[in-house]
């Protein structure tokens, strides 16, 4: 059954992927970004490659961007805008944790309860929580960043429970992918080398934590969207959707492991 989709942070990465796909299996896609450049891109790109993509600038920590959804018949909602934040929670400024929170957590948060106002309305809709493994697994040095998804997957599974209370048929999901090559992680590790000057507790490892990242990005990162964004679709698709969707598998696999050992 074709549906519409609106998914946020489409202009790069696993949000423009995802929204290619999902319009490619015949969904009415509205792809939306942070920025008019990006929706000028976005819309150029789709144009290129003959796909039918309805693009957007939505801003989700705008709250008259955020009202354009009260007028769209939104059956499935991926929250996937957002963005990276890194340093020692010993030091970073606490200005920059207020506002990856305020992009990744609370805009999110805003823009889903508008969503849901039409979903409960017409006794259907799934709204999906793209959230991290980052979510699920403390990582030294992003805990900004971990943070906010560890507050997103705890919110994905609260308020799964609180729609099935309901009883209005609208489901909720979390999508958690893993380390994957589109760029981001290296912007956000590198955001923190641009305040770490003489000041900072970690200023004499800079150097080797640098070296270090580029190692472990180099082992772990996947190097398509692939995967996650086939779990992206099989979530958008079903209609009762698991709670969790990971991808790739063996990075999720790993998490579990982790977990389990208490490390």
């Amino acid at each position: 059954m074709t549906k519409t989709i609106l998914i946020t942070g489409a202009g790069s990465g696993i949000g423009r992927d995802a929204a290619f796909a999902l319009a490619a299996r015949g969904h009415r896609v509205l792809a939306s970004t942070q920025t008019q450049a990006q929706a000028d891109a976005l819309r150029a790109e789709a144009g290129t490659r003959g796909v039918a993509l309805e693009v957007c600038k939505l801003d989700i920590t705008d709250a008259a961007d955020r009202a354009q959804v009260l007028g769209w018949p939104v059956d499935v909602l991926i929250n996937n805008a957002g963005m990276g934040e890194s340093g020692s929670l010993a030091e970073v400024d606490m200005a920059r944790i207020r506002q990856v929170f305020e992009v990744n957590v609370f805009g999110t948060l805003a823009l889903t309860q508008l969503a849901l106002r039409g979903m409960i309305e017409r006794h259907t809709g799934t709204v999906l929580f793209v959230s991290s493994i980052a979510g699920r697994l403390p990582m030294p040095f992003l805990m900004p960043y971990s943070m906010t998804k560890f507050a997103l997957s705890a919110a994905a599974a609260g308020l799964r429970e609180e729609m099935d209370q309901l009883g209005k048929g609208v489901q909720i999901a979390v999508i958690e992918p893993g380390a994957i090559h589109t760029g981001f992680n290296q912007q956000m590790t590198e955001r923190k080398y641009a305040w770490m000057d003489e000041k900072s507790y970690f200023y004499g490892q800079a150097e080797a934590m640098k070296a270090k990242e580029k190692r472990t990005f180099a082992f772990l990162e996947a190097r398509s969207t692939d995967s996650i964004v086939a779990k992206i679709v099989q979530a958008s698709e079903a209609a009762r959707p698991r709670l969790r969707y990971v991808a790739p598998w063996a990075q999720g696999v790993m998490v579990r492991l982790a977990r389990i050992l208490g490390v």
